[in-house]
């Protein structure tokens, strides 16, 4: 490990003070510890940066199987049910990582300062993707995590740090990926609107056309490109959603197994059952009791 990548991993270390998702004073940004490697978790990921600065992480969506450590960061471009595991980790050389949400207003303000600001929308490409560290790269992540020990500081420098690195994110492997976030008429960008439409609306039922209307794209379109970027349809990622809402009540200790079901928008609980299980390995109270025996901090994060 090189000494900026133990300066790295030292900061994480310092402010990330238990294992699980560590929020920080700095806007979109949080540190994740884990002193375990971990089974395969179930999440929504949602359009960020993850870099690593020690230990490692498998990312799965659909057939995509994605490992990241710090030689590589993940990139994500839109909320996408996922599943994570870390799969390096221990209490002598814990989990280390950076998670930086990406602010499209940043992004676009970049695009508008680049020669090539004005770049032909993309075909979509998948919500995840790996690309290789940079000193550069790690130089700006690094002095965006000093600033946690000058919180003065941070309302000033903080933004120039995070434009930084998503200038640094631009110039590299997944440019053309990121621009598709900041333009306003990407086939990515009208995706993502019919992904948070989902996403605020999941517990409701929703006709295609109408969705597809909303995103300014034929129903044909829609499908294709949703199912391109998301390895899903978007009536199978509505269920995601329901499945993965339901586990969160159940695990917090709302809802029973049939009342977190109907919360969600199923009408039938042995229908919720049975996809349940078939999302998730096993039926919902034993696999509520597994996901209790785990640190609360990883189930989270």
């Amino acid at each position: 490990m090189s000494g900026e990548q133990t300066e790295f991993a030292a900061l994480i270390d310092r402010y990330a003070k238990r294992d699980g998702v560590n929020p920080t004073p700095i806007p979109r940004l949080a540190l994740v510890r884990s002193e375990m490697a971990t089974m395969p978790l179930h999440g929504v990921f949602e359009a960020a940066l993850c870099i690593i600065a020690q230990g490692s992480k498998r990312a799965l969506l659909g057939d995509q199987v994605l490992t990241y450590d710090e030689n590589k960061f993940l990139v994500i471009s839109v909320d996408v049910p996922a599943i994570g595991q870390i799969i390096e980790a221990s209490p002598e050389k814990p989990y280390l990582c950076v998670v930086l949400h990406l602010d499209r207003e940043t992004l676009a303000s970049l695009l508008l300062d680049e020669a090539n600001g004005t770049a032909r929308p993309q075909a979509p490409a998948p919500a995840l993707a790996v690309s290789t560290v940079t000193p550069e790269f790690t130089d700006a992540v690094v002095r965006l995590l000093k600033l946690l020990a000058a919180p003065e500081d941070i309302p000033v420098l903080a933004p120039l740090a995070e434009r930084e690195i998503l200038f640094r994110l631009l110039q590299g492997e997944q440019g053309a990926r990121v621009r598709e976030i900041a333009l306003a008429d990407s086939r990515l960008q009208r995706i993502n609107r019919a992904i948070q439409w989902i996403r605020e609306h999941y517990a409701e039922p929703f006709r295609i056309d109408d969705l597809a209307a909303m995103s300014g794209m034929s129903a044909s379109a829609l499908h294709s490109h949703f199912k391109a970027v998301t390895t899903m349809s978007p009536l199978q990622y509505q269920k995601e959603l329901r499945l993965r809402e339901a586990r969160r009540l159940m695990l917090i200790g709302e809802r029973d197994a049939a009342t977190a079901s109907f919360d969600v928008g199923y009408s039938s609980p042995s229908q919720f059952s049975r996809e349940y299980r078939r999302l998730f390995g096993l039926p919902p109270q034993r696999d509520i009791e597994r996901l209790r025996e785990l640190p609360p901090g990883l189930v989270a994060a």
